[in-house]
């Protein structure tokens, strides 16, 4: 039987396509290297006598992640996830500005919708939806539908330069708060 498990690290990642899981097994005693995400096995080293290092993959829509292996006294490694060149926490930090989420229950399904802000972009749980767009009054709709459930993304300008635009989620007509990620 296989030791207990060298699984030493595991991140999610929220990306417009969903949130995936990654996982790290690192046998130090076999110099073994798994790369796994979403419960698939990406990449695998057996007998690697360098235990430092770095692994790439992909991850979600074509976004690069490296792990990076070092030593960090004795025998004790630090495992650092970065996705498309910068540390998860930067990666984060910046999608958060780039990028907005909800999530709601619709027909007993949970579901998430994300907004790419600068391409207006909409997807939802993992789907990039049809959209169409028109001017209202105060800003722009992007519409769509989810299910039989008509939805928009409704962007109009905070009035103020350090907000910019404040973007809403309506659903049958209610206002669905964001999710923090």
């Amino acid at each position: 039987m296989a030791a207990m498990s060298d699984v030493v690290a595991v991140w999610e990642v929220a990306l417009s396509d969903g949130v995936h899981k990654v996982q790290f097994e690192h046998g130090t005693t076999t110099g073994k290297r798994v790369v796994t995400v979403d419960n698939k096995e990406l990449l695998r080293r057996n007998w690697m006598f360098k235990l430092v290092g770095k692994e790439s993959f992909t991850i979600g829509k074509g976004h690069k992640a490296v792990i990076f292996i070092e030593a960090v006294s004795g025998f004790a490694y630090q495992y650092t996830l970065d996705v498309d060149g910068k540390s998860l926490e930067k990666f984060i930090e910046n999608r958060s500005k780039t990028s907005k989420t909800w999530t709601l229950t619709l027909d007993g399904v949970d579901t998430r919708i994300v907004l790419e802000k600068d391409t207006m972009d909409i997807w939802c749980n993992g789907k990039q939806m049809e959209t169409a767009g028109e001017f209202v009054d105060d800003g722009t709709e992007t519409h769509f539908t989810v299910g039989n459930h008509g939805c928009y993304v409704k962007a109009v300008s905070s009035g103020k330069r350090k907000d910019g635009i404040v973007h809403s989620l309506i659903v049958d007509g209610s206002e669905i708060p964001e999710a923090l990620e």
